[in-house]
Formats: structure tokens, C-alpha cells, sequence
């Protein structure tokens, strides 16, 4: 059994991304494959019992025989964090190799680190002390930002050692991939630090969905509560006359519209072109003219309490922070490692 720790130096970087990715192309190149996440920090209740989000998503999309207890061995909850203060948390480590000790049947096992390597020192279950104990090899990603992402991987080749495998770039804006594939990954590669891909932003990874947006936004549905899944992948503010608004609204697909609840020009020109869903601000409802329009369409409404400014404001908050639990994500992420990650050499790496 060959356990492969996904790490990061910060969060949302794409690790589960990589670990479904991965997972699917091994599954299908025919190997046993099992996932585990040491520490959950996204607490989701099955039964009577917390586990992990990912956990959960990756047990379901990949329908993993293994027991929820073994891929999601320890969560870090309120009552945790109680217990962790008190004095009355146990052995977890232990807890977490038991865990991967059950999988040993398995080809592979994809470890999903949390979103640093030091989360969860205070309980010894930071990725550096686990690294060691489940006698893992190390894959890192992390997402570009600029020349300075290199040192995240020169950091993590001293730091790990020999169970540093390599990297992962990932969430390249397309401006930048050409030096990045051309001048940085040379330049690691040097330095004896493999890059086994290189992954531009995908605007679906990047993308939430309607649904997603409602929770977050704390949004009420007015309209077509059935198109709740549909994925957004940009957003545009309509504050300008309907003229301009319909141009520029044509130059951006998939979007969601965020407007004033009194703009039915603005709300009738969105929905002539690619719209996933309209935000409205204020608290207010828009007129029947308008519903009737989104309900044949097909274009989700929402209404919300706040004001635009702070709708957009909040919307800037979660903006790269897009989660690959999503079932419409899978297969993108399982084509995308098939055609960016270069498996045969991780595979050779990993012997």
C-alpha cells in the first residue's frame, strides 16, 4: 500500500480537486484506492454521528465501500474544541493510523491534508507529525499567485525530505501560464523539485452554485427552485441603462445578475442572455412581468435582505473559495488529471 499526503501552505489551493482526480484516473487504470481525511473541519452529521465533508462527498461520488468512521477517523467540532481545552482528548494520532491500517488491502490510499501543513498541531495530527507516522509520500499543491508560489515547494522539499514526491500548480490565470510552464516549472525542476501538472483556473471548479449562493447570500428562492444546481461562473452588477447592460451582459456566460429589485429593465435584458440567476438586492420583490419571464426561462430568482454593496461585498469574500463538492464537478476534475497530470511519472515515483 503506497499512502499519497496531499498538502498545501494555505487553504483552497485544490487539493481535494487533485485527490478526486486522482483517485478516479487510478480506479480506472485498475488499482485499489481509498481516501482518508485525518482532520475534518467541515462537520456533517450522518446518523448520530459528525464526519468530515470531503469525507462524505468523495464516499458518495466514488462510492467507497469503506466505513465513514475510517474515512473520516476525526472531526474537529465545538465539542472537540471543549474537550481539547478540558484535557480530555485522547490519543488521536493513533486513531488516524488505526485508520489507515484498515485500508491496507489497498494499491493506494489519498490522504487529504487540511489547509495548512501545522492545522491540528495542538492535538498531533499537524500533516508533518501524520506525514511521518502513516509513512506517506508527499504530493503538494498550491495555487498560483506569482513568481513567489515557487517557495512554497522549495520550503516543502526541505522541510519533507525524502517524502517529498513533488508538486502541483494549480489555478493559473491564463495570463501567466505560458511563464509559468515556460520559466518556473524549468527553473523547480532544476532544483530537483518535480511538477507533475500545471492547471489554468477552470471556470467550473471555480464556480458555485445557485444553490451554493443562497446559503451564503441567506437568500429566498421567488422562482424555479428546480435550476437550483446550476453552476455560476461569473458575476456582473446591473447599475447601468439597459443598453449598455444588455452588451455587456452578452459577453459573459453563465452568469448571475446582481441588481435592484425596482431594475425590471435590467432583470428582462439578464434573461435574454446567458444567466444562471438573478440576485436581488433590498429585500424586495420584483413585479409578475418579470417572474413570468424567469420561470420560462428557466433563470432562478433570488431576493435578498442586504444592500448591493454589501451583496457584492460578500460575494468578493467567497471568490476563489469555490468547493469541489458538487456533483457536476467530477468528471471535470477526472478529465482534467487525465489530461494535465502526468501519472506514469508519479507512478514511477512512487515505487
Amino acid at each position: 500500500m503506497v499512502s499519497i499526503f496531499i498538502v498545501s501552505t494555505r487553504g483552497y489551493t485544490g487539493k481535494t480537486f487533485i485527490a478526486l482526480g486522482l483517485a478516479l484516473n487510478l480506479r480506472e487504470q485498475g488499482y485499489k484506492v481509498g481516501y482518508i481525511k485525518p482532520l475534518g473541519k467541515s462537520p456533517v452529521k450522518k446518523g448520530k454521528e459528525l464526519f468530515d465533508a470531503d469525507a462524505v462527498f468523495i464516499k458518495e461520488a466514488l462510492s467507497f465501500p469503506d466505513p465513514l468512521k475510517v474515512m473520516s477517523p476525526f472531526v474537529f467540532s465545538y465539542e472537540m474544541q471543549n474537550r481539547l481545552f478540558e484535557g480530555r482528548i485522547g490519543d488521536v494520532k493513533k486513531q488516524i493510523v488505526d485508520s489507515l491500517e484498515s485500508l491496507k488491502g489497498k494499491d493506494f490510499v489519498i490522504i487529504g491534508g487540511a489547509g495548512d501543513m501545522f492545522e491540528g498541531a495542538s492535538v498531533n495530527i499537524d500533516a508533518i507529525s501524520l506525514i511521518e507516522a502513516m509513512n506517506a509520500r508527499v504530493l503538494m499543491v498550491e495555487s498560483w499567485i506569482d513568481d513567489m508560489s515557487m517557495d512554497s515547494f522549495v520550503a516543502g522539499q526541505k522541510l519533507l525530505g525524502s517524502r517529498f514526491t513533488g508538486g502541483v500548480i494549480n489555478k493559473v490565470h491564463s495570463s501567466a501560464l505560458k511563464h509559468v510552464k515556460e520559466t518556473v516549472v524549468p527553473f523547480l525542476e532544476k532544483r530537483g523539485i518535480k511538477v507533475f501538472g500545471t492547471f489554468k483556473k477552470d471556470d467550473l471548479l471555480e464556480a458555485f452554485s445557485v444553490r451554493q449562493l443562497i446559503e451564503i447570500l441567506n437568500g429566498g428562492v421567488l422562482c424555479c427552485e428546480d435550476k437550483l444546481d446550476e453552476f455560476v461562473e461569473h458575476f456582473s452588477i446591473g447599475a447601468m441603462d439597459v443598453d449598455s447592460a444588455l452588451a455587456y451582459f452578452r459577453r459573459i456566460p453563465n452568469k448571475a445578475v446582481i441588481t435592484g429589485a425596482h431594475r425590471s429593465d435590467i432583470q428582462l435584458a439578464a434573461m435574454e442572455t446567458s444567466t444562471k440567476c438573478i440576485i436581488l438586492t433590498g429585500g424586495l420583490l420584483t413585479n409578475d412581468v418579470v417572474l413570468g419571464k424567469a420561470q420560462a426561462k428557466g433563470i432562478p430568482i433570488i431576493s435578498v435582505a442586504e444592500d448591493t454593496f454589501t451583496t457584492i461585498d460578500r460575494i468578493e469574500g467567497i471568490m476563489g473559495k469555490a468547493r469541489i463538492r458538487e456533483k457536476g464537478k467530477i468528471q471535470r476534475a477526472k478529465d482534467l488529471i487525465k489530461a494535465e497530470f502526468d501519472m506514469k511519472r508519479l507512478l514511477e515515483n512512487l515505487k
